[in-house]
This record gives structure tokens, sequence and C-alpha cells, in this order.
């Protein structure tokens, strides 16, 4: 028997049990849609909360790995708190955005793994975020270097914004936490 063809039932069984190993369960989803009722971004979404839901039971991996939804999702928490059967949505968002990375699907939202990568990169410097360092960064990375420079200066004009970064006691701790994470946002 040749194990390179897959059947769709085995498919789905693969990617149940990649969720299952990260304590997310699907399957409990009766679809209220109390999650996408209360979602604060899910006008934005391609797919709203309670389908990407209904698509991880069903098994349909590679069309969730393709979504916008997973990227954009704030991970607020707002629909795991509403969800009658505590079901962890925005774990569930964290595994399928990893999923696409380790399996080389392009994010549907660049920018978003580059901001991860920059917001860590940061944290791990100086042990919390340095905003002005972070964006720097972030913009660099991304070319947008004039996008929303007017909300830039009303932050730093309004003390939001820091030009010297502020360490923390135990950087040193918390750059080993962080080393080898987000080395899958490095495209």
């Amino acid at each position: 028997m040749d194990n390179t063809c897959i059947s769709p039932d085995d498919r789905n069984e693969k990617f149940l049990d990649k969720l299952k190993a990260r304590n997310i369960e699907v399957q409990a989803c009766f679809q209220c849609g109390r999650c996408s009722s209360g979602c604060p971004i899910g006008d934005y979404f391609d797919l709203n909360v309670m389908e990407v839901v209904r698509l991880a039971a069903y098994g349909q991996e590679e069309r969730l790995l393709k979504s916008h939804t997973i990227w954009l999702c704030a991970a607020c928490e707002t629909c795991a708190t509403r969800c009658p059967n505590d079901i962890e949505i925005a774990g569930l968002m964290d595994v399928l955005r990893e999923l696409a990375l380790r399996k080389g699907v392009r994010p549907a939202e660049p920018r978003v793994p580059v901001f991860h990568q920059s917001f860590l990169g940061s944290v791990s410097r100086w042990g919390r975020a340095y905003e002005i360092g972070m964006i720097a960064n972030y913009k660099i990375k991304t070319g947008d270097l004039m996008g929303d420079m007017g909300l830039g200066m009303q932050m730093f004009f309004k003390g939001k914004l820091k030009l010297v970064p502020h360490g923390i006691e135990g950087k040193a701790e918390i750059k080993e936490m962080l080393a080898g994470k987000g080395k899958e946002y490095d495209r």
C-alpha cells in the first residue's frame, strides 16, 4: 500500500490530531454564532469565526491556512469568552498560523508576521517592547516608511512614545525564553 496518497478522511484525522495535540477541541461547536457576533474585527475577515471553527472540525486545513482571518485575528479572546462550549478559538488561530508557516503557506496578510518578528526582536533585546525601535524595524522591513507618520507624531507629542528605550531587570532570562521563537517568521 502506497502511503504517499492520503485520502481526505486520513487528512482530516491527521489535522484533527494536530489540533488535539495542542488541546484545541473543535468538535464541540454547535454553531451558535456567539463567537462571530462578538468579534470586534470580524467585519475584516474572509471567514467568520464560526466558519473557521466548523472548517477546522471538518478538517479543511488547506482552506484555513490560506485564509486572511487567521492572520487578522487580534487574539482578544472575546470569541472564547462568549463560547458556551469553551472552545479555545484564539488558540486555534495561533495553531493555524503556525501550521501555515511550517508548511510554507504564504501568509494572506504578509505584514502580520513581519510585525510579530519586530515585536519579538524588541522584547528579546530590551525585555519589553521599545515602540519606536520596533516600529522602525517593521517600517524598514515592509518598506512603508511614511504610511502612518502623522499618527506616530501625534503619539510622540502626547508622550506615548519614548526616544530612549527603557530596559528591565531580567532581560537575559527573557532573551533566553524567546530564543528560537519567531524564527518561522523570517520570510
